[in-house]
């Protein structure tokens, strides 16, 4: 159903929040982008370049919960506000590595903006929650669409910015990200949302292991955490193998951007293959789509290769992490919304971070094409639980999808 059939005042916070999520989604792309290139050359350890970005995947993963509780306290307003200022803090501190030199202050930097990403992640929770269940394909699609702009506005921060600073390449665009999160504050300053815990203290909330033993969370989480994690695995070490393959710095930043456009392009309409097709199948036809890309990436070195695999990679993670998130919005009640959403994005943001920190260290050991090879054998196992899903719940003593 279109999201023109709300209220004005939900539609107007839909909006806010497309905003937030296209200031701050561009965040994850500087990090990401230029992360193991500074590693590599802040470090003289090469298994060691990926490491910052691998923290910054770790701080979002064990911000999951502080963030939860942060909301359920104090509203989700004070929460994505105290992200906005830790990620300036971040960035600060990053452009200060980068003038020194420190290794290790770069990857606290990185470490420390990941509490920013976790609270942007929510925000597709924060739209699921403003409106009915017709409408959370559409609003969710919707808040992953800000990424589109993000998709342009950090590669090309980064891209503008990374000679500004001559004699310490990449700091500008850390100055540069630090700006964008201060450009975010007046947006989510005007945020007008529910508080998160009003819902929590009213119904009776089943127990998390009972909700988390599922057939339905458990193969949502799944899904969710595939998806993402081997899309990091991939993009991660990418940058790195077109460097090392002769290709410039400048391609491999370009790559991301393809890659982060297609990540984000498709939700002008992934919503509504969703409520078409179903969210099952959605996000089969994405773990498909992952593994076309590490098909392309094995067929070859050429520029075609790294950015036909990156942008495949990039779309096969929209459905597949869309269509999780709105199989995962059918697990819980809404007194049991903010403990199962901080499980999940712990799960795959911790599980993102584990395959960020594995990607420098595989390539390095083994090379690009068994770093893809490795990601067949998990793309099956998972395509397997979501075609069973339907038997397995029927099977199951409570099924809840």
């Amino acid at each position: 159903m279109s999201l023109a059939a709300l209220d004005r005042s939900t539609q107007r916070n839909l909006g806010k929040l497309f905003s937030a999520q296209a200031l701050g989604g561009s965040s994850a792309p500087i990090i990401l982008s230029i992360g193991g290139l500074v590693g590599q050359t802040l470090t003289p350890d090469p298994a060691l370049a990926t490491l910052p970005v691998s923290l910054y995947g770790i701080g979002v993963a064990v911000s999951m919960i502080p963030v939860s509780l942060l909301m359920k306290n104090a509203g989700r307003k004070i929460a994505y506000l105290t992200g906005t200022l830790l990620c300036v803090l971040a960035a600060l501190l990053a452009t200060t590595a980068i003038v020194n030199a420190s290794f290790w202050l770069f990857c606290a930097a990185l470490g420390l903006a990941g509490f920013y990403g976790a609270c942007v992640q929510n925000y597709r929770f924060a739209a699921s929650d403003l409106v009915p269940a017709s409408h959370k394909p559409n609003a969710i699609s919707l808040i992953m669409l800000g990424g589109l702009a993000a998709a342009v506005i950090g590669p090309q921060t980064v891209y503008w910015t990374q000679n500004t600073w001559a004699s310490a390449p990449f700091a500008g665009s850390f100055i540069g990200q630090a700006i964008l999160a201060l450009l975010a504050i007046p947006i989510l300053l005007s945020l007008k949302l529910p508080p998160s815990h009003e819902a929590d203290v009213n119904g009776d909330a089943r127990p998390l292991w009972q909700i988390a033993k599922s057939p339905g969370f458990i193969t949502a989480a799944l899904a969710g955490t595939v998806s993402y994690a081997l899309m990091s695995f991939i993009m991660t070490a990418a940058p790195i193998a077109m460097v090392h393959q002769g290709h410039s710095a400048g391609d491999a930043t370009l790559g991301i951007q393809w890659h982060i456009l297609a990540m984000f392009g498709p939700s002008f309409f992934t919503g509504k293959l969703i409520a078409r097709f179903g969210a099952r199948w959605i996000t089969a036809l994405g773990l498909m789509l992952l593994f076309t890309s590490a098909v392309t990436a094995m067929s070859g070195m050429e520029m075609i290769h790294f950015w036909g695999s990156l942008i495949l990679l990039g779309l096969g993670w929209n459905f597949g992490f869309i269509g999780a998130t709105t199989l995962l919005t059918h697990t819980y009640q809404p007194s049991e919304k903010s403990k199962v959403q901080a499980l999940n994005d712990l799960l795959v943001f911790g599980t993102v971070a584990a395959a960020s920190l594995g990607a420098g260290r595989q390539f390095n050991l083994y090379g690009w094409y068994e770093l893809n090879l490795i990601t067949f054998p998990v793309i099956a196992v998972t395509l397997l639980l979501l075609v069973a899903l339907p038997w397995w719940q029927k099977n199951s003593q409570k099924p809840l999808l």
